[in-house]
């Protein structure tokens, strides 16, 4: 990888499960095309994937935004859903409020926040009710 910047970001319509994963898998390209190592890739693949699943199952839209340097990725999720009341219940791994027709599809098993947790170095969540949820996550090489 060389010693540029790279900037960008992906809209994401709550709902829109056809594009399920377009996102996560598109940065994962960039990553990959530039020499990227493996484990790296597959940290940011992770967390940005379960970024992008919880704005389409809670949210009615959302943005994910990533800042690639030599050093460390920094991704942005912000959306517009019905935010978090209990940030601490929800990070446990496991707990989930996503709807019936959610999980019947095989998504909300309670490990979206748990899992970008685990893969980021630096992992910060801001909700507030009835507004939104911002989760900013540092993956460092």
């Amino acid at each position: 990888m060389t010693d540029k910047t790279y900037e960008g970001s992906f809209h994401i319509v709550g709902g829109d499960f056809s594009h399920a994963g377009e996102a996560s898998t598109e940065l994962k390209t960039i990553l990959l095309n530039a020499g990227v190592e493996d484990e790296f890739v597959r940290r940011v693949a992770i967390a940005t994937f379960e970024a992008e699943m919880n704005i389409m199952i809670y949210a009615t839209a959302g943005i994910l935004r990533y800042i690639i340097s030599p050093e460390e990725i920094r991704i942005i999720a912000q959306d517009m859903g019905p935010g978090i009341e209990d940030i601490e219940l929800a990070m446990q791994e496991g707990y989930s409020t996503a709807p019936d027709w959610v999980r019947e599809m095989g998504w909300g098993a309670g490990m979206g926040l748990p899992n970008m947790k685990k893969n980021a170095d630096i992992f910060r969540i801001d909700s507030v009710v009835g507004e939104g949820t911002t989760v900013e996550m540092i993956i460092k090489r």
